[in-house]
């Protein structure tokens, strides 16, 4: 549905309201939302690899060599890593990183 369509039927778009709550695209607080949601995704994606390889966050810790907490910290969306350690979690769960610049 278009957004027109949406507010036609009485229904405000994700988009406003994540304006709304967070500011405009460019502003430093929308910024800040967006790097959030990032981290958040790649936690989840993280965590999900690590159920489907039957993994504990400490075994993928032993695995790679860091401790349980950091595997915690980035699960749950409060790590900023560096690409390099993305990759290395990864590669411990037998998958590989490819990225897209948008």
């Amino acid at each position: 549905m278009t957004q027109e369509e949406l507010k036609a039927i009485g229904c405000t778009p994700l988009e406003d309201l994540i304006t709304e709550d967070f500011g405009a695209l460019g502003t430093p607080e929308r910024e800040n939302f967006e790097l959030g949601c990032d981290a958040f995704i790649i936690g989840e994606r993280l965590k999900a690899e690590r159920l489907k390889a039957g993994l504990t966050q400490e075994q993928l810790a032993i695995k790679i060599g860091t401790k349980k907490s950091f595997i915690s910290r980035v699960e749950n969306g409060h790590a900023d890593i560096q690409l390099s350690t993305l990759f290395r979690i990864f590669n411990g769960l037998g998958r590989r990183v490819s990225l897209s610049i948008l």
